[in-house]
């Protein structure tokens, strides 16, 4: 491994996310820079790795979307779909990335709805932003900052949605912890993630690479929920669990899923 690729210490969580933080950061300016469509390679073609990200959607549901934004999906799953909008609400989607996601939300929740975009990677929030210009869309701001802190107010949100990005962080507790925070009493999460089926073993150090390729970071799917449970959330459940081995690119990945979870945030306590 290079210099440019430190190893990682694992506890419960790596001992420091700047490392990760960095490489994740660095993995996706990449990707928007090249403009490519794998969230596995900056180089790398869709069929390589990551499979056709128009797939994972119902085709109605891209219709009249430019292929900057499609191809810049880089999730695993459609999280939009199980989150029920309703018109007037307030959507908070965290690492929008190239802002798929966030437009699909706002033409659901519409004009009388917003939607919030929250990426810490500059160059991906710029393509965000050229695509929301050209789209002519008004109901859709884009925020920088890390979802384990989120650029937020308390209690403001009705639905958040993820696709693909809170296996890359480094401390999912916070994650979970921000997101209670910012949604309102009886507001919903819905996302689209990489987990694990079992735990799966874990080495001395990590490859920053396969971290930033949504291998590294993922845990167990019942860990995943009961972190949920411990931030504050109930009703939490995966929806749906599908084979990731096309989307990490791993053969083998048997016990890698792409899933489908939500949680609720109680109305009361």
């Amino acid at each position: 491994m290079d210099s440019q690729q430190p190893n990682v210490t694992f506890a419960d969580h790596p001992a420091s996310p700047d490392p990760i933080h960095r490489a994740v950061r660095d993995h996706y300016a990449a990707i928007a820079a090249s403009r490519a469509t794998s969230c596995c390679s900056p180089s790398a073609d869709a069929s390589d790795c990551c499979g056709d990200q128009s797939a994972l959607y119902n085709p109605d549901l891209l219709a009249d979307l430019p292929v900057d934004v499609t191809g810049l999906s880089l999730g695993c799953g459609d999280p939009v779909s199980i989150a029920s909008l309703n018109p007037g609400e307030t959507v908070l989607d965290l690492g929008s990335g190239g802002g798929i996601d966030c437009f699909l939300a706002a033409r659901q929740v519409g004009p009388s709805g917003s939607v919030i975009g929250v990426d810490m990677t500059p160059e991906m929030l710029a393509k965000a932003n050229a695509s929301k210009a050209r789209m002519g869309v008004t109901n859709v701001e884009f925020r920088q900052g890390q979802i384990e802190a989120l650029p937020v107010d308390d209690n403001s949100i009705d639905v958040i949605l993820s696709n693909c990005v809170i296996n890359l962080a480094p401390d999912k507790a916070a994650v979970f912890r921000e997101a209670f925070r910012v949604l309102k009493p009886g507001g919903r999460l819905a996302v689209s993630d990489i987990v694990t089926e079992g735990a799966l073993p874990r080495h001395e150090g990590v490859d920053l690479s396969e971290w930033a390729a949504c291998v590294a970071g993922a845990i167990d799917v019942n860990a995943y929920l009961d972190l949920l449970r411990d931030a504050g959330f109930e009703d939490a459940r995966a929806v749906d669990k599908v084979s990731a081995a096309e989307i990490t690119g791993l053969a083998d990945a048997t016990r890698i899923v792409s899933a489908r979870i939500t949680a609720r945030k109680p109305l009361a306590g």
